[in-house]
């Protein structure tokens, strides 16, 4: 019987930060007869029927990781393919002491630029490492194992996009200062200067204080660009197609050493990308797509080319674009890369 565990922190397809570990899920359950999910916090209509569930949610951390413990020893037996840490490296070091002296595969699945003591242990104790690429881990470290980001390709179609008067681009993402959304703003009113018609539209959760703050900020800044610039609440995940169809392109400024979902979710949607994070080199290779992070006035260029470019060559950029991530982050393609690597 082939098992798998996978630990994350929460299975909710209405989550808005962690809504698309659902369709990760799903690919692994495909894959294997049984998938048994530990996590803080599960919507259980959303796990396919050869899954099951514990839940480690405690007022403490101490009865959390009692919790957890105690459910991933329960799931020891049978034997599983391996245990599988989604994002938080400490899983992987508190499933270390039970699951590598039994030689069962430990694999942490990492993307992000924020490095830790923590993430060191992670990664030392653990038998395999995912990412993204090479860029999206922030550790050298042998044991890495580049997957893709695992994009549910299938939810995400091209629409046809129609000459209109002005450049609509489009933010999505929480409201961090990581995100560079300020640098964003302030390149559309300097195109705006310039003569391009553009404006855009920032769509995000703010999770933090410090999000919370910069929220403010951002809406701010966005009430000095005159109507062109307009920050909203977050939506389901379910209504980001919408949004994405709706645009001419994304514009993602997230600092590197993490690649944001959306970027691949909207090269699904064969929507343009503007983006100034390293790691989506292979992504965005010779089509003039970039811009250095917090240089507003490659930015605004950028708006201007774009603005410039017919609607055919910008569709033509998308189905590139989609093709890419079709072939190098499908959902599929991630599950399968992972299986191959623990099996």
């Amino acid at each position: 019987m082939r098992r798998l565990v996978f630990i994350t922190q929460q299975v909710d397809p209405q989550h808005p930060a962690l809504a698309a570990t659902v369709r990760k899920v799903q690919a692994l359950a495909e894959r294997v007869d049984e998938l048994v999910v530990l996590a803080d916090g599960v919507v259980p209509a959303a796990l396919p029927e050869n899954c099951r569930f514990h839940t480690f949610a405690a007022a403490t951390r101490v009865g959390r990781g009692a919790r957890f413990e105690a459910a991933l020893v329960r799931e020891l037996q049978p034997r599983p393919l391996a245990v599988i840490a989604h994002m938080c490296p400490i899983y992987a070091v508190l499933a270390a002491p039970l699951v590598r002296p039994v030689r069962i595969p430990l694999a942490l699945w990492f993307t992000h630029w924020r490095r830790s003591r923590l993430l060191a242990l992670a990664a030392r104790t653990s038998t395999v490492v995912f990412s993204v690429n090479r860029e999206t881990f922030p550790l050298v470290s042998a044991k890495l194992v580049p997957i893709g980001h695992g994009i549910d390709v299938d939810g995400f179609t091209c629409s046809e996009r129609l000459a209109g008067e002005g450049l609509r681009a489009l933010v999505l993402g929480r409201t961090s200062p990581a995100k560079g959304v300020d640098h964003v703003l302030r390149a559309v009113g300097r195109a705006r200067s310039e003569g391009t018609d553009v404006e855009v539209d920032v769509y995000g959760p703010s999770l933090s204080d410090e999000e919370r703050r910069h929220r403010a900020e951002l809406e701010e800044l966005a009430a000095t660009l005159g109507g062109a610039a307009r920050v909203h609440d977050a939506v389901p995940r379910s209504e980001v197609p919408r949004l994405l169809a709706g645009a001419d392109c994304l514009v993602n400024n997230m600092r590197a050493g993490a690649t944001d979902k959306v970027v691949y979710e909207a090269a699904a949607s064969c929507v343009p990308v503007l983006a100034s994070n390293p790691a989506f080199a292979d992504l965005l290779d010779g089509l003039d797509l970039g811009f250095p992070r917090e240089d507003d006035a490659a930015l605004a260029h950028r708006f201007a080319e774009l603005a410039a470019t017919p609607v055919e060559q910008r569709a033509r950029l998308g189905t590139t674009l989609r093709d890419r991530v079709v072939a190098g982050h499908s959902v599929d393609a991630w599950a399968d890369k992972l299986l191959a690597a623990v099996a």
